[in-house]
């Protein structure tokens, strides 16, 4: 007994000639069914290449649409055909158009001798199936799908809710149990004329002819009734992405395609000159006979949906930027914010590029400009220091900035004066590490020279927005790491508290600290709180400072030390 092959062809028709004649050649008989939408002429060129064919065969023609009744028509067509015209055949084996077998004929001839009476149809139940897309599993038996999901999706969906909310539902054939599975299966003779010849058919076809994608549920279902012994695999290499989509074969992946031992691969893109050159090569390579196992390259088609979903971390790629949440992680690596420190020290940002040797910039996100480090305009990635371009979208700003300089930790200032669209982003990412000491922006007030009136509209506008800020900080589903003091916890022990902030880093610096950059001077400040009081605003940021200060051991500006 002979397999016989029933091709469906509906484009790259050079292809489909080229592939018929390789298994034409080698002595097995080629039933093709052309899509009725090909013109006239050019269905008149595809079978003039294939004259000189006596095992060729082509099919009554059928206009056929994804999803619809008439692929199964078309394949029902064919089968006909094929049973009719070549008694020999024992297995009809469906390909496509865009299908290439991967190995010598003989050996899937072999393979199929060996297992005569041995149905390969991928074929489970609703319950099981696990790789449907669309939302419609059980339901696409129990409701009607008149309208086309490609051509007439509105009317498609509004009718499905429709027959939902009025709970319409269609009767199932006595005797059938749905099974769902890939629509390219190899059956036996005998399933397969026990399928055509049924004398239930037409009432089982006039059931499939509702059901959506029937193609992968007709055969599927129908060979459960006849079959005596079903392999639930398909010999065809057909994979599919978490779309739903199926992925297109192309000549780099040669070697995929041979570690597969699958007999045929689909779908395979009709440019792919080395692939066409080296499996249809007249000189078929040494008989292996392996078993088909696609499992040995799922691994790599696992590693490929996880790179297209998830992408590499801080990496925003085309297809998943307008869906918030589909990142695979915000940012590329961990960077750190300080905010109020600047204006607690004099010299940090200088002392902290020091201590840990990484780049450290001064706020990025001032309304008048980005402040990088050393000044400059233009940073890694060409990132501009236009605040206009920067809150344009100022996530993507932070993360091309983390992304341009992978491989080193980034350090920046950030406070209430700053543009704040930036803080949600900064609390949800978990790469950030976000070091606050609350209420230090008063210190540049109290050391301004400005009318009292108005330093406490500022002061009580900065409070305002810190205070927002914070409770950002503090909410449930803040990732970042956020260690928070008042001004006046920070100064009661400055060393350990920059020693905490330094292990957390890493860096250069691998000593205990000794000395901390040059503090502010805050002889009086407590008084200054005390005067913001009195003036009707509410100073609580800070912690409690005394009005009254006892300065006579403390030096103005002085770096406090270890004390052993």
């Amino acid at each position: 007994m002979s397999v016989g092959f029933v091709m469906l062809v509906h484009e790259a028709l050079d292809r489909a000639a080229q592939v018929a004649r390789h298994w034409a050649e080698h002595g097995k008989p080629v039933v093709i069914h052309v899509d009725k939408r090909v013109d006239g002429p050019t269905f008149e060129y595809f079978k003039g290449k294939l004259n000189d064919l006596g095992n060729v065969r082509f099919s009554e023609r059928h206009a056929c649409e994804w999803g619809n009744w008439s692929i199964v028509a078309a394949t029902q067509s064919a089968c006909e055909l094929m049973l009719d015209s070549f008694p020999e055949v024992g297995h009809v084996y469906l390909a496509s158009g865009s299908c290439m077998p991967l190995r010598p004929i003989q050996e899937l001839q072999t393979y199929l001798d060996k297992r005569p009476r041995t149905d390969f149809i991928e074929s489970v139940t609703t319950d099981e199936v696990d790789w449907t897309v669309g939302g419609l599993d059980q339901e696409r038996f129990t409701l009607r799908f008149p309208f086309s999901w490609k051509k007439q999706r509105r009317l498609f969906d509004r009718y499905v809710d429709l027959q939902r909310r009025l709970k319409l539902t269609r009767r199932i054939p006595d005797g059938l149990t749905p099974h769902l599975g890939s629509q390219w299966w190899c059956l036996t003779r005998r399933t397969l004329s026990a399928i055509l010849q049924d004398p239930r058919r037409e009432e089982f076809d006039r059931y499939f002819k509702r059901v959506w994608i029937p193609d992968e549920s007709y055969f599927q279902t129908l060979s459960r009734l006849y079959s005596t012994k079903i392999e639930s695999r398909s010999l065809t290499l057909s994979k599919f992405d978490f779309q739903g989509k199926p992925h297109v074969f192309y000549d780099d992946h040669l070697q995929l395609l041979r570690r597969s031992d699958c007999f045929v691969a689909r779908k395979i893109w009709p440019k792919a000159e080395r692939l066409y050159r080296d499996f249809l090569a007249p000189e078929a390579r040494a008989l292996t006979m392996a078993e088909p196992n696609p499992l040995k390259i799922d691994r790599l088609f696992g590693r490929a949906t996880e790179r297209r979903t998830r992408g590499r971390a801080g990496l925003y790629m085309q297809g998943r930027f307008p869906n918030e949440g589909w990142e695979n992680g915000k940012t590329s690596g961990r960077y750190s914010v300080f905010e109020g420190f600047t204006d607690l020290f004099a010299d940090f940002e200088a002392w902290i590029a020091r201590r840990t040797g990484n780049r450290v910039h001064g706020n990025l996100f001032a309304k008048d400009r980005v402040y990088f480090a050393g000044g400059d305009s233009v940073y890694n990635g060409a990132i501009s220091d236009s605040a206009v371009l920067r809150d344009y979208n100022p996530g993507a700003f932070l993360t091309n900035l983390i992304w341009n300089t992978r491989g080193e930790h980034q350090c920046f200032q950030f406070g209430p004066a700053d543009d704040q669209k930036i803080t949600e982003f900064m609390a949800t990412d978990r790469n950030a590490h976000i070091s606050v000491i609350s209420g230090a922006w008063a210190i540049p007030l109290f050391h301004s020279n400005q009318n009292f009136a108005d330093l406490r509209k500022v002061a009580a506008q900065l409070q305002r927005i810190e205070a927002a800020h914070l409770d950002l900080l503090r909410m449930g589903k803040t990732k970042a790491r956020v260690r928070i003091w008042s001004l006046a916890e920070f100064i009661e022990n400055p060393m350990e508290n920059l020693q905490t902030i330094l292990d957390e880093i890493g860096g250069i610096g691998q000593r205990r600290l000794t000395e901390v950059p040059m503090m502010a001077d805050l002889s009086g400040f407590g008084q200054f709180l005390q005067n913001l009081k009195n003036q009707g605003m509410s100073p609580h940021l800070m912690g409690d400072f005394p009005v009254i200060e006892d300065t006579s051991e403390k030096p103005k500006g002085s770096r406090p030390r270890l004390v052993k």
